[in-house]
């Protein structure tokens, strides 16, 4: 491990005992060094990565301060690193997908309010609407899927699976523009999920967003060598 990894383990202990709890300011630069046992430069180091990290952040004029360290802000980055993730992931994210959003689907039907079911709603009617159109219909798809996850109230899962869809849209783009019958089937699909959430059936609705999933996930078999 090198001195500015140390550096780095030192703060989040710090930050994790609670000795640096959120919002706090960071304390004047040659004080923290000594404290970590480091130099200046190690330390300075130490901090840009954490920074990177959303763990914490600098506020130009006034010091460096521990973020909320809440999923929206230290997840926030999954989208960005899945989308730099290299060789034959497209099959490994859907999967995760699979795990991820048939069990939140789950979820959602036993937490979703009459205002997040109208929202869904809306999104499918959009969809419908939008038919015709494989870029826009997608869109949609991905604000339906984003409404039920944020149905469930867990920001966490909320912020992962916003970071993973991200990448499998294009999955789906590829799909309208191959599968001239994608878009009905998509349409039902969804119709499927949006009547269990309806209808507060959690085990009905998992098992239609597994449908869904699984159906992006065996064309996807089927089509992404030839897309490679």
């Amino acid at each position: 491990m090198s001195l500015t990894e140390k550096a780095m383990t030192r703060l989040r202990e710090l930050i994790q005992s609670g000795e640096l709890p959120p919002g706090t300011k960071l304390p004047p630069e040659q004080q923290l060094a000594a404290e970590l046992g480091v130099g200046r430069n190690i330390m300075r180091e130490a901090v840009r990565a954490l920074v990177a990290a959303r763990v914490l952040e600098v506020r130009r004029g006034n010091g460096t301060f521990v973020t909320s360290l809440q999923p929206r802000v230290l997840l926030e980055g999954i989208g960005g690193a899945v989308e730099l993730l290299q060789g034959d992931t497209m099959l490994e994210l859907t999967e995760v997908r699979r795990l991820f959003e048939t069990a939140a689907t789950g979820l959602a039907a036993t937490r979703i309010s009459a205002l997040q079911l109208a929202e869904v709603k809306g999104h499918l009617e959009a969809m419908r609407a939008a038919a015709d159109d494989v870029e826009l219909l997608n869109q949609h798809d991905l604000a339906f899927h984003r409404a039920v996850v944020a149905a469930t109230g867990n920001e966490t899962l909320t912020m992962v699976l916003e970071g993973i869809s991200s990448r499998t849209l294009r999955a789906r783009v590829w799909r309208g523009l191959v599968d001239a019958d994608a878009a009905g089937h998509t349409l039902r699909e969804h119709e499927a999920i949006y009547l269990a959430l309806a209808a507060g059936d959690a085990i009905q609705a998992q098992a239609a967003a597994l449908m869904h999933i699984t159906t992006t996930e065996t064309w996807l078999r089927a089509h992404l060598p030839e897309e490679r």
